[in-house]
């Protein structure tokens, strides 16, 4: 048997590849819409990708399964469970080689047997498969592929369908649901090695860990979601605690991975733009410029109503929640680092990459054309802002406020849903944003400037701002 994990280090997840070396076929799961990068470390290894799977419809990044299934050969998977509102649309009465699975449903890929599982409650489709390889004559299977159900540490949040997708009233039926799913992973071996969809930094749950597998017997004697479930109520309410925010994406994600994600066919080729065409861009509203400078840079000058999106771990999330969906793209980019970018986007679905400039064209611009800047100002001048004027704004996640307070009178909006909820934000004051450290509000601050706003930055967060014996408010 072959086994293969890919991670993606930006969204924290795993893909698998799979196979049968006697058979030299291969099956992925989970695949992001790069499709060829798995096509190519297959060849590498001697294996050809004969199949597909997703474990459930996605919320955050585009699943590369359709991609999939527009290749010869490819065979799609998909779940036919969670009832009619949550089937994979795209696949109805399409021509594409597929299968709909089921609970209890088998796949075979050369020796390899996926056994499918139905386990719900992070979404209501989700599956999990249990990998055992035939040819070894083991009585127990090798793994379970366990998707966005079981994590390293935590387990998949059962909130997204309201928190992300609106689907109000749903998310503690989710979470009631989810605690008896997790029966069928306490009835495995405890020898089962846990593949899980993500790893430590995703906005899937709320503490995943950073190892990137596990067992089943680990998971449940150490897993604090595990431990919790000491009974339904209990589970209940610490898995619906302290979720996270979810990025303003992922309602888009929900609804493309469901409908049929756009094919791609090949990634886009951004060109390199013309020296005036920076002047074209300066202040449009109906583009969005990508900046992906450091802060001290982006800050000191950029274009205005550009965005400050580093090529961080971030990036994706940072774009896919400030920039509207269908909207025309423009980069600021280092050339080595442009097909990174592109690939960044595309994973949650801003495709329409039109041009990119390269930071020395934009210093080229900067000695000539008008440019914008963002303030940053140390915490001991927080109080001065406020008492003149100015409006407060932490970007921090709910669950930070409630757990270590807040500088007094600022108003919360997580910086990863500021565009969703702009209108809360006074106009003709000036805005002083902040969160932990600095970073987060950073982000913030290119936001805002883009919307007209004069936004100015706390260097250090409230960090700083404690550090130096500033009050908190835990109300």
């Amino acid at each position: 048997m072959y086994f293969r994990q890919i991670f993606d280090q930006k969204l924290a997840q795993y893909a698998y590849l799979i196979g049968c070396q006697a058979s030299g076929e291969a099956i992925i799961i989970d695949p992001m819409r790069d499709v060829d990068r798995y096509f190519d470390i297959a060849a590498q290894d001697g294996l050809r990708i004969v199949a597909a799977a997703d474990t459930h419809i996605h919320a955050d990044y585009l699943s590369g399964l359709r991609e999939m299934a527009e290749r010869p050969g490819v065979t799609v998977y998909a779940s036919g469970e969670g009832g009619s509102d949550w089937q994979f649309e795209w696949l109805r009465g399409s021509h594409y080689a597929h299968r709909i699975l089921m609970h209890g449903d088998q796949l075979m890929v050369g020796n390899i047997r996926f056994d499918v599982i139905f386990t719900p409650g992070h979404t209501p489709e989700h599956l999990c498969y249990l990998v055992t390889d035939t040819a070894s004559g083991s009585p127990v299977a090798m793994g379970l592929l366990s998707g966005d159900f079981v994590f390293v540490g935590d387990l998949g949040r059962p909130d997204l369908l309201e928190t992300a997708a609106g689907h109000s009233g749903t998310m503690e039926t989710s979470a009631r649901t989810l605690y008896r799913s997790l029966e069928k992973f306490r009835a495995l071996s405890p020898s089962v090695q846990v593949w899980p969809g993500h790893g430590a930094g995703s906005a899937c749950g709320k503490a995943l860990g950073a190892v990137p597998m596990s067992t089943v017997g680990y998971e449940l004697v150490v897993n604090p979601a595990l431990l919790a479930a000491t009974s339904e109520d209990a589970f209940v309410a610490y898995i619906l605690d302290g979720q996270p925010e979810p990025p303003l994406y992922f309602a888009r994600m929900k609804r493309d991975n469901r409908g049929g994600p756009r094919v791609l066919g090949r990634l886009p080729v951004p060109k390199k733009v013309s020296p005036n065409k920076l002047s074209d861009l300066s202040g449009a509203t109906g583009v969005a410029v990508l900046d992906t400078r450091d802060w001290a840079s982006y800050a000191k000058a950029h274009l205005p109503g550009s965005l400050f999106t580093p090529l961080n771990r971030a990036f994706n999330t940072i774009a896919g929640s400030y920039v509207p969906e269908k909207m025309v793209m423009y980069l600021i980019v280092e050339e080595a680092r442009l097909r990174e970018a592109v690939v960044d986007l595309v994973h949650v679905g801003l495709d329409d990459i039109a041009g990119y400039a390269t930071p020395e064209m934009f210093q080229e611009y900067a000695r000539r054309g008008k440019v914008a800047s963002v303030a940053e100002i140390e915490a001991p001048a927080v109080e001065q802002a406020v008492a003149g004027g100015a409006f407060l704004l932490d970007v921090r996640r709910a669950a930070e406020l409630a757990e270590e307070g807040r500088i007094p009178g600022a108003h919360n909006i997580a910086h990863t849903r500021l565009l969703e909820r702009i209108q809360e934000v006074p106009r003709g004051r000036p805005v002083i944003v902040y969160c932990s450290t600095g970073s987060r509000s950073a982000y913030a601050a290119g936001l805002l400037d883009r919307m007209g706003y004069r936004a100015t930055n706390v260097a250090g967060g409230i960090e700083s701002w404690t550090a130096r014996g500033g009050a908190v408010a835990t109300a």
